[in-house]
């Protein structure tokens, strides 16, 4: 079984790990009110999805 002979050193696994960045989440623009919102997902201001109202909130 393959086993490390020597330690790994604190810079040398930070350098292995500087592609692990997060991103910025992408933002879409909501056709109905034009607020800013996740993509994907209901808008929270108008609380609809492709072109319908999917939130209990906003039919009342």
């Amino acid at each position: 079984m393959a086993v490390p002979k020597h330690k790994t050193s604190k810079s040398k696994a930070r350098k292995r790990r500087t592609h692990y960045k997060t991103e910025a989440p992408n933002v879409s623009v909501c056709p109905e009110c034009g607020e800013p919102k996740m993509m994907h997902q209901a808008c929270p201001d108008c609380g609809t999805y492709k072109g319908r109202s999917v939130l209990a909130e906003d039919e009342e």
